[in-house]
C-alpha cells in the first residue's frame, strides 16, 4: 500500500486511472476526447469568427462558450495524462492553486453563459419584436463579460481560502485534479463555514441560473406549441433540445456533485461524475451544435468545403 509522506509542500494527485491496461485503455480515450474537443471547440470559433451568417448574437455567445470549453478540458486533461504516463502524482502548491483558479472560473463562468444563451432565446422566440433592443451587441457584450468576471471573482475568493488552509495531514487529494472540496478532509480546521460557503456559491452559479434556464425554455416551449407555422415550430424546438441538451450533461453531474453534504459523498463516485462536467461535455458541446444545426452545418460547407451536398 502507498504511503504519501508531506515531505514538502507539493500536493499528491491519486488520479483517476489505475496503472494496468484497463487504465491505459481509458487513458487513450481521454486523449482522444481531449483531441476531438480541442478540435472540434477550435473549429467552431472558428467558422463564427469567418462567417459573417453567423455574427448574430446567439452564435458570438456560442463562441465563447467553445472558448470556456477549450480552456475548460485543458485545465484538467493534459495534467492528468502526464502524470499517468511519467508515473508521477506530484503537483506544485502553485500549480494546484492555478489549477483550481482556472477550473472553478470555467465552471461557474460557464453556468453563467448558459443562462446568458436561454435568455437569448427566451427574448428571440417569446418578444421577436424586442429582440434586438434587448440582445444588442452592447447587451451581448456585457453577458460575456459578467460571466467572465463572476466567474473570476467568485473563484479567486475559493482559491485563495483553499491555498490557506493549514494542511496538517496527507497532502495526497483523492482526486484527478485540484477540487476544492476534495482538497478539505486534508485540512486540520474545521472547514464547515467553508462547506456552507460552497453549497451558496453552487446555489448562485449553477443552481438558480438553472432554475432561470428552465423557466425560459417552459415560456418558450408554450409560445412555442402555440406557433402556426409547422417549420418555425420545428425549427425552434430544434434549437431548443440542442441547448437543453448540453445544459443538462453540465449541470445535472455538477448540481448532484457539489449540493450533497460530504458524508453523502464517496471519492471514486465524484471522480467519475467529473468525467462528465471536465471531459466529455467540453467535447460534446461542438458536436450537439453542430449536427443539429442547419445554419452551423451550412458554413461547414461554405467554410471548409466538407460538407457540399453536390459532387462533382
Amino acid at each position: 500500500m502507498e504511503k504519501w509522506n508531506q515531505t514538502s509542500s507539493d500536493f499528491i494527485l491519486l488520479g483517476l486511472l489505475l496503472p494496468n491496461r484497463t487504465g491505459q485503455l481509458l487513458l487513450l480515450l481521454f486523449i482522444l476526447v481531449f483531441s476531438l474537443a480541442l478540435f472540434g471547440n477550435s473549429a467552431m470559433i472558428h467558422l463564427i469568427r469567418v462567417d459573417a451568417r453567423l455574427h448574430t448574437p446567439m452564435y458570438f455567445l456560442l463562441s465563447q462558450l467553445s472558448l470556456m470549453d477549450l480552456m475548460y478540458i485543458s485545465t484538467t486533461v493534459p495534467k492528468m495524462a502526464f502524470n499517468y504516463l511519467s508515473g508521477q502524482k506530484s503537483i506544485s502548491f502553485m500549480g494546484c492553486g492555478v489549477q483550481s483558479f482556472f477550473f472553478l472560473t470555467m465552471a461557474c463562468s460557464e453556468g453563467l453563459l448558459l443562462a446568458s444563451m436561454a435568455y437569448d432565446r427566451y427574448v428571440a422566440i417569446c418578444h421577436p419584436l424586442h429582440y434586438p433592443i434587448r440582445m444588442s451587441k452592447r447587451m451581448c457584450v456585457k453577458m460575456i463579460i459578467g460571466s467572465w468576471m463572476l466567474g473570476s471573482i467568485n473563484s479567486l475568493a475559493h482559491t485563495v481560502y483553499a491555498l490557506h488552509i493549514p494542511y496538517c495531514r496527507s497532502r495526497a487529494i483523492n482526486h484527478f485534479f485540484c477540487d476544492v472540496p476534495a482538497m478539505l478532509p486534508l485540512a486540520c480546521m474545521d472547514t464547515w463555514v467553508y462547506e456552507y460557503m460552497v453549497f451558496v456559491s453552487t446555489s448562485l452559479f449553477l443552481l438558480f441560473p438553472f432554475l432561470g434556464i428552465t423557466a425560459s425554455y417552459g415560456r418558450v416551449l408554450f409560445a412555442v406549441s402555440h406557433m402556426r407555422s409547422r417549420e418555425g415550430r420545428k425549427k425552434a424546438f430544434t434549437t431548443c433540445s440542442t441547448h437543453l441538451t448540453v445544459v443538462t450533461f453540465y449541470y445535472a453531474p455538477f448540481v448532484y456533485t457539489y449540493l450533497r453534504p460530504r458524508n453523502l459523498r464517496s471519492p471514486a463516485e465524484d471522480k467519475i461524475l467529473a468525467v462528465f462536467y471536465t471531459i466529455l461535455t467540453p467535447m460534446l458541446n461542438p458536436i450537439i451544435y453542430s449536427l443539429r444545426n442547419k445554419e452551423v452545418l451550412g458554413a461547414m460547407t461554405r467554410v471548409f468545403g466538407t460538407f457540399s451536398s453536390t459532387k462533382k
